[in-house]
């Protein structure tokens, strides 16, 4: 079923925060920092994989992503739900049950063997495409993603995550450089909030946390 109702941006973005901080998909240490795929280091973590996992949690969370999605774009924008390789194709197929549309999937590079596609199910010419992923940093998996739908003759001018860092100023000029539109439930900010609240962490812990997200390089620089 579709869902035509919902909260607030606001109240979407407090209930992810905390749904995520329920499960155990975010961590913080600032004694022992997490190394990113980037190579650099940072105190937080967030692995949104594990919510495939939690039924009520996952319902709801799509529920918000497809009704955000509708809001912010419109209710008849695409044809077609691309799940970006690997996190994102979970998500991208529970989106495509919800807006009642085909779903295909996105690989981050060729097989390279068959047909060498980089996607999978089917995409034709002048769709309109949403990816959906499980979150994004600074944009640049989005764009490769977005780069593979538009080599198809489809159009892609949005993309939806569950989590955006939102820490790195310049992530939505880059993405909207290349013509897409970001769509989120939550971000660190929420985040950090909602584990404040809460009394998830200690006060030492969130205090070095909120320094890395008002300042990540410079953090990235001293503990290097």
């Amino acid at each position: 079923m579709i869902p035509t109702t919902y909260p607030s941006r606001e109240e979407i973005a407090r209930l992810s925060a905390s749904m995520l901080l329920e499960v155990g998909a975010v961590h913080f240490n600032a004694r022992e920092p997490f190394t990113h795929a980037s190579g650099k280091k940072a105190p937080t973590y967030v692995d949104c994989r594990k919510l495939i996992s939690f039924p009520r949690i996952r319902t709801t969370l799509m529920d918000f992503l497809a009704c955000t999605v509708m809001r912010d774009a419109g209710f008849e924008a695409f044809d077609n739900i691309a799940g970006g390789e690997t996190a994102g194709i979970p998500f991208g197929a529970l989106v495509a049950e919800r807006l009642e549309l085909p779903m295909t999937y996105v690989r981050k590079k060729p097989k390279g063997y068959g047909r060498n596609a980089r996607i999978e199910g089917v995409m034709t010419e002048g769709q309109r495409v949403l990816l959906v992923e499980d979150m994004t940093t600074d944009g640049g998996s989005k764009i490769s993603f977005v780069e593979a739908i538009r080599e198809t003759g489809a159009t892609c001018a949005h993309t939806a995550v569950i989590f955006f860092y939102d820490i790195f100023p310049d992530t939505r000029d880059v993405l909207g450089g290349h013509g897409i539109a970001l769509h989120s439930l939550c971000t660190w900010w929420d985040v950090l909030d909602v584990a404040k609240e809460q009394n998830t962490f200690d006060e030492e812990t969130l205090t070095e946390v909120e320094k890395f997200l008002r300042n990540p390089t410079e953090w990235q620089a001293a503990h290097s």
